[in-house]
């Protein structure tokens, strides 16, 4: 027997969490989460494999239908883990002042974490953050490389909407508020810059 899901209409990040909501009490039947856009497709997907589900996904008319089998036992992390970082970026200058100077720090941070053999395991962007992951960003080719060295590259979806700015998306995918805080609550260090 199926859980249905039906998420048709709401907006991030309510389809992952009533989701997550029907993993965890139904642990043992096929979850079956409907939506109605590509983003929520994407989130719900990413949202099951990281708990061990195979994931299906059919569209009809512009609505998806997201199958989800659990597979196994949900793996909390790595015995390592304590050691890595989450940070999440709320903005696309790295601290107060002159808008310049705020551009060449943050470039100059994303550049250094490339270089040093930090535990970063996940970089959020939220709000103006989300102008650093979009093509003409100055720190794009520093994040690219991050993500080539397995760095998370994660940009709010709902920022990405507001700024006009998903079709631009050119390194990392497109996330949400429940995952971003579940990121940083879980056993990683956080830092939010």
């Amino acid at each position: 027997m199926s859980k249905i899901v039906d998420a048709r209409g709401l907006n991030c990040p309510q389809p992952v969490i009533l989701t997550k909501r029907a993993m965890d009490q139904n642990p043992d039947e096929e979850i079956v989460t409907l939506v109605d856009n590509v983003t929520a497709v994407e989130n719900v997907s990413r949202l099951a494999k990281s708990q061990n589900y195979d994931v299906a996904v059919t569209e009809k008319d512009g609505h998806f239908s997201i199958h989800m089998i659990r597979t196994g036992e949900f793996c909390e992390g790595l015995v390592e883990d304590h050691e890595k970082v989450t940070i999440m970026i709320t903005g696309n200058l790295f601290g107060k002042g002159p808008e310049e100077l705020g551009q060449i720090l943050m470039k100059s941070f994303m550049f250094t974490l490339t270089e040093i053999q930090a535990p970063v395991t996940t970089l959020i962007f939220i709000n103006s953050g989300v102008y650093l992951t979009v093509e003409g960003s100055p720190a794009l080719e520093h994040l690219q490389n991050l993500e080539q060295q397995g760095c998370e590259i994660l940009s709010c979806g709902t920022c990405l909407d507001y700024y006009n700015l998903k079709e631009k998306l050119a390194v990392g995918q497109v996330t949400n508020m429940y995952t971003a805080v579940e990121k940083l609550l879980g056993p990683n260090k956080s830092l939010i810059l």
